[in-house]
Parts: C-alpha cells; structure tokens; sequence
C-alpha cells in the first residue's frame, strides 16, 4: 500500500465520491428511507479542514475538522471505503486532522459516531477519545455516542 493523506477540497469529485460512498453507508446501517444530504456546513470557516487519503492515487477515504467553539475542532465525516478497511488508515487520517487542529489553533476536539459503529467507537476509544455528553444536533439522539479529547 502506498499511503497519502492530503489536504483536499470537500467539493473535489474525489471529495464528493467519498461522502456519497459514506452517507449510502450510514444510511443503510440506520435504515433510513431518505438519503441524507451529503453537505457539511461550516467548511469555509478558519480552521476548518477536509482531507482524502489515497493508496496509489485512488481516493480511499476521508474526514474533516471544522470549528466547534474558539478551541474545538469538531471532527466530521470519517470514512474509509470497505476494501481498505482494517489496515490502519482510519487511525493515521486521525492523527492527521489531530495535528491539523492543533496547527489552526484548538486545544480539543470533539465528535460524534453510532451506536451501530462498533468498529469507529472502537477506534475513537483505542485514540484516548473518552465519551461525553451529546452536543449540538445529538443532544438528544439516543443513537448517537459523542466523544472528546485534549490535544496535547
């Protein structure tokens, strides 16, 4: 495998592939009826960040960082395609946007998964992430598990 993970423009056609790829994902694990829309708001921000990795080129997966408060970044749209899943790529794409949010300027960063993403909860706890209360539009979303962790 031959690994890159670079800063990107959410509205790239690779961008915009992989966020369709993710959302079908998310939307059959919940069994939605309607596709949820793609976009993200807030990527225009400073400090806010899109990124795509790559294995030889082919985009493969991607995440962002946009601004939650003054000094958290809120960590959005974690995806790696099915075939490259289990290879460590999640986890070097966090350390990526980690750094990326303490280079803008945050001094925490905070996120949102499933319950029925076992494995991204896995991942979250295995970063030092620890569980929190839900924030934002996940207040009160009994299906929804928020984390957090200090950059240090």
């Amino acid at each position: 495998m031959s690994l890159s993970i670079e800063p990107a423009e959410i509205n790239s056609d690779s961008g915009r592939w992989l966020l369709t790829e993710l959302w079908a994902e998310v939307d059959h694990i919940y069994g939605n009826d309607t596709p949820s829309d793609p976009e993200l708001a807030g990527m225009d921000a400073a400090g806010a960040g899109f990124i795509i990795a790559r294995d030889a080129g082919e985009a493969i997966g991607c995440g962002a960082i946009r601004p939650f408060t003054d000094t958290i970044a809120e960590l959005k749209r974690m995806y790696v395609v099915p075939s490259k899943r289990g290879r460590g790529i999640a986890r070097e794409m966090m350390h990526f946007l980690e750094q990326r949010a303490r280079e803008n300027g945050f001094s925490a960063v905070c996120l949102e998964t499933g319950l029925r993403q076992p494995a991204a909860i896995r991942l979250y706890e295995s970063l030092g992430y620890r569980r929190i209360a839900g924030f934002g539009d996940y207040k009160d979303d009994p299906l929804s598990v928020c984390f957090g962790k200090a950059l240090i």
